[in-house]
């Protein structure tokens, strides 16, 4: 696969993070966290959408690309696959969503995702609640 499809976001965890929401699952460039954010994972990311290649958008833009997640924090690793949309247009500058839904937005990154926040991995999940550093690999599969 080529490295064009694979975008790397390093972030932090906080102590509000409880991966709670059952629909989307986030990472956030914001420095803070409140504990309505029971969908974000991880704060402080260092790339946002809007810094992704545009061969990984393009290819991403298919109802048949695979895309795939993989959270890793702590030595935990959570995986989630889902599928591409035509709708994407990685504009967003402040986070990146994934969806087990079909909604799309400038945030959205993954859509019909086979899980979300509340399906991670309870120890990655209070991995990510003490502040661990944590990673966001997403890989496309192109139709």
């Amino acid at each position: 696969m080529s490295d064009d499809l694979v975008e790397v976001v390093r972030a932090h965890g906080h102590e509000n993070v409880t991966a709670e929401h059952v629909s989307t699952l986030e990472f956030s460039s914001d420095d803070f966290l409140t504990p309505a954010g029971d969908c974000i994972l991880a704060i402080e990311a260092d790339r946002v959408p809007a810094d992704f290649d545009p061969a990984f958008l393009d290819a991403c833009r298919d109802h048949g690309a695979t895309i795939t997640a993989t959270i890793e924090a702590d030595g935990h690793v959570h995986e989630v696959t889902g599928r591409g949309h035509p709708d994407f247009s990685f504009e967003n500058e402040r986070s990146h969503v994934i969806r087990t839904s079909d909604y799309v937005d400038d945030r959205t990154v993954m859509v019909g995702a086979e899980g979300a926040a509340a399906d991670v991995d309870r120890d990655l999940v209070a991995a990510l609640a003490d502040g661990a550093d944590a990673t966001l690999t997403l890989r496309v599969d192109p139709a």
